[in-house]
Order: C-alpha cells, then structure tokens, then sequence
C-alpha cells in the first residue's frame, strides 16, 4: 500500500516559466521555486516574444508574467497566451505603482489567474514573495486540474443541510470577502446590483494598498454607488461601499448607536491584512440578525470562521460555489462549516442579493 506522503512525491511537479526583463530577478524567482517541492521552473525568457517561442516548444503548466518589458509586454503577451495557449494559467508579477496595478487590473479581466506585487527589499518581503507566490502557484494549477474541461455543464456543488434558520428583520448590512479571482468575480457582481441594495456594504479583498484604492475606483464604476477605501472613524452609511485598504484590518464598531468603522494592524490573520475574518466577526456584533455575508472565490480558509460568527449572531450567507471560482479555497472553508444559506454560481448570486435585500429586479 502507498503512503499518502509517497502518493504526493509521485505526484508530477507543476511546470512553471519565469518572463521578466531582469536577470536578476528571473533568477531570483527562479530560485525561489526551484526550492519548493513540486514546482519545476522549466523556461524563463526575457520578453513576451520570446516567452511565445518556448511555450510552442515546451510543456508548461503555469507562467509568472511581468508587466513592462521591451520587445513585448506582459498584456500583450498574455492576449497572446490566451489565445494561443488557452490551458496555460498565468500570473501576473509587478512592482506596487498605480499604473501597474491598472494593468494588473486588465490582465485579470483579460484572463490571468492573479497577481503578486515583487518584493521592494529586504529579506522578510522576499520571503513572504515567496510564500505568496508558491501558494498561488499551487491553487490556481490544482484548481485547473481538479476541474478538467468539458462538453457537460459542471454539475451544482451539492449544499450541506443547514439547521432552522432563526426568524430575521430586514437585511441591514452587506459583507462580502474575496481573494483570488475576487475583482473580477466583484465587478460581475456590482454591476448586477446597478440600482439596487440601498444597504452599506462593507468588503474586505485581499490585496495590497495601491490595489484596494483602485479597486474601490472601478467598483464605483461598475456598480454606480459611491464606493472607496475605509477610513478610521467614519461612519457607516446606507449605499456606500467601504472598502479595507491593503495592509489594515478593517473591523465595524459603534459610536453610540451609530455603526462605525475603524482600522487597525493587529497580526495579520490566515496570512492576511487585511483578513475577512476580523471583519465578518465585529460586523456580526453590530449588525446581528441584519447582516449578510458574501463569500466568493478565494484561497485558503479565510472568513470561514467569521461565517460562523455571523450564523451564531443570527445573520446569514452564502457562498460562490466551485464550478464558477477560480480557486475554491474561501468559499469552500465557508460552505463547509454547514452553515451557508445558499452556494451559488457568482452570475446568481447578484439577483439572490437582490432579492434578499428587497430590490429584485
């Protein structure tokens, strides 16, 4: 009989390639990965052309991207890669400059699985680099393998049984978390709500400052309903979207009877800061029997345990369901704990909102 420890060292290592115009730092990433068991770096390149040539002649799983290179560009690259070599995931790596991380935006739209912001300096930033991108590395290929294509639509994550639901007011507060595949899962998703859900939502995506304040400005946008970055102290108000900035813990708190938001940089929490737990945990305290939660598509079990919070409060949520997530890591934690009210392909989520909240279209 073969150990489960055997059974993984058998398993075939995830074929990675490495474009970045630096050759330093395509060694540098290089030899992160090459020292994780299960990853083989098989192909680095300089550009995006010459990325091209060696996915026509090698057998890759995964590529790291960066965004400015000459010859060819990382967007540029992956519309090609898209197009050429559709089964191929690709993540995307940039430093944290405003309009990387517009083009790291439409990238994502564009099809690549996530991104990482590159490490400024030191060796505590590299070693989380590291850590960030393994883990990403791993979720996004195990997803893609675990779900092969196929002629026949996915079939429905089957839904746990839940308990009695205890009787509730009206929906007074939304909380959505999200992490990989989490800003173009949301944009879908604010755009469905245009003119509806006058309720404030509170939304914690797991991404890095210069990030979550662009994607507070395309939220806006697409959901047409002032959205941004949370600010300490403020207060809480109907059909404004507040969004945790990279770096904080945003957690909601009161003033009197008046709900409001506070941040602050205790540890971060399965890995993150900002983490969906914290979040989930105090607006449960305040907002009780009115609060429901959101989980979409995301990696690892983050907010799982504040789910749990919000059921005991009395609150309820729903999760996006596997077939329609990039990585089922967030939402499936959740939907595990046997408490969701729903688990929901991310096009029905939208209109099960609307309906929640009173505003069905």
């Amino acid at each position: 009989m073969i150990s489960s420890s055997a059974a993984i060292a058998e398993l075939p290592s995830i074929r990675v390639m490495v474009v970045d115009d630096s050759a330093v730092v395509r060694g540098l990433i290089s030899r992160h990965l090459e020292a994780e068991p299960g990853i083989a770096v098989v192909a680095t390149a300089a550009h995006g052309e010459l990325a091209l040539a060696q996915l026509a002649r090698t057998a890759i799983d995964l590529v790291v991207l960066d965004i400015e290179m000459p010859v060819m560009d990382g967007l540029t690259t992956l519309q090609e890669i898209m197009v050429r070599h559709p089964g191929v995931r690709v993540i995307m790596a940039s430093t944290l400059t405003r309009r990387n991380a517009e083009i790291s935006f439409k990238a994502l739209n564009l099809g690549a699985s996530d991104y990482v912001a590159k490490p400024e300096s030191g060796l505590g930033s590299a070693e989380e680099f590291k850590r960030e991108l393994v883990a990403k590395i791993k979720a996004v290929v195990r997803r893609r393998a675990a779900v092969p294509p196929s002629a026949a639509p996915p079939r429905p994550t089957p839904v746990p049984p839940v308990g009695p639901r205890p009787v509730r007011g009206k929906t007074t507060a939304l909380a959505i978390g999200a992490s990989t595949g989490g800003p173009p899962a949301l944009l879908k998703l604010f755009e469905s709500l245009r003119g509806a859900v006058q309720q404030p939502i509170l939304l914690t995506q797991h991404m890095p400052a210069t990030f979550t304040a662009l994607l507070a400005e395309q939220l806006s946008r697409a959901g047409d309903r002032p959205c941004a970055e949370a600010r300490d102290g403020e207060p809480i108000l109907g059909g404004h979207c507040y969004v945790a900035p990279g770096g904080w813990h945003m957690v909601v708190d009161r003033q009197g009877a008046l709900p409001i938001l506070r941040l602050n940089q205790e540890p971060p929490e399965s890995f993150c800061r900002p983490a969906v737990d914290p979040m989930l945990r105090t607006a449960a305290q305040v907002f009780g029997t009115g609060l429901l939660a959101t989980m979409l598509t995301g990696m690892g079990h983050d907010g799982a345990k504040g789910c749990e919070a919000v059921a005991r409060a009395g609150g309820r949520f729903i999760v996006q369901d596997e077939a329609s997530s990039v990585v089922w890591g967030m939402p499936g934690a959740a939907a595990a704990t046997g408490l969701a009210e729903s688990i929901l392909p991310l096009n029905d989520i939208g209109p099960w909102i609307r309906r929640a909240t009173g505003t069905a279209a």
